[in-house]
């Protein structure tokens, strides 16, 4: 078993089982590995200590079970999930595609993508000159005629390297390294999804919102069901932070990649934002 998928198989466990506080020796032996070992395979990973993670986990699970009424959702923001930036520092901006060029298909265009692994799961990046315009967690190598399906006019080429490299400036380094420029996502939409996007980029680092509340942002008070299939349909993860919103009743689910996965986002947001600055 590779160091990757070892590290994604127990992120995986500690999302069902971190309540349990498991010790460093328990992660170690479930990982086969020594605890010295395990402990710096999960930091190269992850960017943080197990312990760390663990304890975020911990905090997630707490917070969705204060988050049953509305005034205790408030007072469990004002008490520590709110935070002063997005995920890693990252400045996002992001870009809609016009008519014209979702009506040609992307002809003319020039796309590179990949897939690569990251200490979430593997995932499939693609990007043209302007901006990132695909982001998702994937279980194997999609072929090139899915890939290609959003943009079938484009011209796609396949480059792993660039994919790992440009993922390595998204999922913040053990180091606490920045990435060297911000970051842009371009994205194919209608006007109402890319309205609910950008309202998405508003969430900061380790928040939560509602789908009621961005519809309210939007100013389309009533319209929380076709905010959530907008924010289902969201093609740029963790840039465009759609793991930031749960249901009214506080409920952390309905991830297009993963409820679990969800969870661990905003506990890495988390466990990052009580970081020394």
């Amino acid at each position: 078993m590779t160091s990757y998928a070892r590290m994604e198989r127990l992120i995986h466990w500690l999302d069902e089982n971190a309540t349990l506080q498991p010790s460093l020796t328990e992660m170690a032996a479930l990982s086969g590995l020594s605890e010295s070992h395990f402990h710096r395979e999960f930091v190269r990973w992850v960017g943080v200590t197990p312990k760390d993670f663990v304890k975020c986990l911990t905090l997630v699970d707490a917070k969705e079970r204060l988050l049953r009424g509305d005034a205790v959702f408030d007072a469990a923001i004002e008490s520590g999930l709110s935070g002063p930036g997005r995920l890693h520092d990252l400045c996002v901006s992001l870009e809609a595609a016009t008519p014209g060029e979702i009506k040609e298909g992307g002809a003319g265009m020039e796309i590179r993508w990949g897939v690569a692994p990251s200490a979430l799961g593997l995932c499939l990046l693609g990007e043209s000159s302007r901006g990132i315009c695909l982001l998702s967690f994937v279980e194997s190598a999609p072929s090139p005629q899915t890939v290609r399906a959003i943009w079938p006019r484009a011209e796609w080429f396949r480059d792993d390297v660039f994919a790992a490299q440009r993922l390595a400036g998204i999922f913040e380094k053990a180091d606490g390294s920045e990435p060297a420029s911000p970051l842009r996502a371009w994205v194919k939409g209608s006007a109402f999804q890319v309205q609910v996007w950008r309202a998405l980029l508003a969430l900061p680092s380790g928040s939560l919102s509602t789908y009621g509340r961005i519809a309210e942002a939007i100013r389309r008070p009533g319209a929380a069901r076709a905010v959530g299939t907008a924010v289902g349909s969201n093609p740029v993860a963790i840039l465009i932070p759609c793991h930031r919103v749960i249901r009214e009743t506080g409920a952390i689910s309905g991830y297009r990649w993963g409820v679990g996965r969800k969870r661990a986002i905003l506990a890495l947001e988390g466990v990052r934002l009580q970081r020394p600055a």
